[in-house]
């Protein structure tokens, strides 16, 4: 197994559980984030377009006490290089993904994926089911249908980077109504180029277009949890029923929240997901 190029900045705290890495992959640079134990079951989190890996941090603290949690910054996001050559398309991002969880010597992975991060994830798993052990969505759009067309806020790209506010405007369906969006994000969003932003969202878009998710992940016949804020702006709510066509589905409505509920109520989305991982992972073996 090749070890991971390693640029690590490590937590120097008492826990001392976190470590930054850059993975020096094809095609691009990726970053990751490790939180917990080192042998605990894997949890794998996937943001979604136009964020980063950040967007998990007040859900890592309640998830790595039980698992070791891995992020990886998508391509063209928070610290991750663009791909060379301008590929995002879904498939290719779950490509990497795994390429990035190999350097790492993980065989198994339960993996979460938020919004448009469960479309990665999803082909993660199409390429690797030997890999995912069980997937859970947070809100993620099942199917083009189900998305609630935006209003005006779409950002000009002669208008880039854009302000504070345009980005607050762009980014506010989101999160529920009266959501302030962390600053942090913002600085983010605002630190990726046009391309990236724009081409991820196409590459989603296209990977719905050629088959809405349930059908994909019927055949997969992996276990799923789809969680979904019932206050989402983004994707009709109502539409996390349609993953009840996926034999065993577990479907739950989060009262109150937005789209980002990661973000949102942290403490009901951890405890849905630990759940769910309780019954769907591994231990990983001890080093001998």
């Amino acid at each position: 197994m090749t070890p991971p190029d390693r640029h690590p900045h490590v937590n120097d705290d008492a826990a001392a559980t976190t470590e930054d890495s850059i993975l020096c992959l094809e095609h691009g640079d990726i970053h990751v984030r490790q939180d917990g134990p080192r042998d605990a079951p894997v949890l794998l989190l996937i943001h979604g377009s136009a964020s980063s890996s950040r967007s998990w941090d007040a859900l890592v603290p309640l998830l790595a006490t039980r698992h070791r949690v891995i992020r990886i910054d998508l391509p063209g996001h928070g610290r991750s290089a663009e791909p060379a050559g301008g590929d995002y398309a879904i498939p290719e991002q779950g490509r990497r993904i795994g390429m990035a969880l190999d350097r790492l010597g993980v065989e198994h992975a339960l993996v979460v994926g938020h919004s448009s991060g469960g479309y990665a994830a999803t082909a993660l798993a199409e390429q690797r089911p030997d890999l995912v052990t069980a997937l859970a969505l947070i809100n993620t759009g099942p199917s083009m249908g189900a998305f609630i067309a935006p209003g005006s806020a779409a950002i000009d790209p002669a208008q880039w980077p854009p302000t504070d506010e345009r980005i607050r405007r762009f980014a506010s369906t989101g999160f529920r109504a009266g959501y302030h969006v962390p600053q942090e994000l913002v600085d983010e969003l605002r630190g990726m180029t046009y391309r990236a932003v724009a081409a991820a969202m196409q590459a989603s878009t296209a990977y719905l277009n050629q088959r809405a998710l349930p059908d994909r992940l019927m055949v997969l016949g992996k276990p799923l949890q789809v969680i979904f804020g019932d206050q989402d702006r983004r994707w009709r709510p109502s539409s996390a029923a349609d993953y009840r066509l996926v034999p065993g589905a577990q479907v739950e409505l989060l009262p109150g929240a937005g789209h980002t509920p990661i973000l949102e109520d942290p403490a009901r989305t951890a405890a849905l997901l630990l759940s769910f991982a309780a019954s769907h992972t591994a231990r990983a073996p001890k080093a001998t």
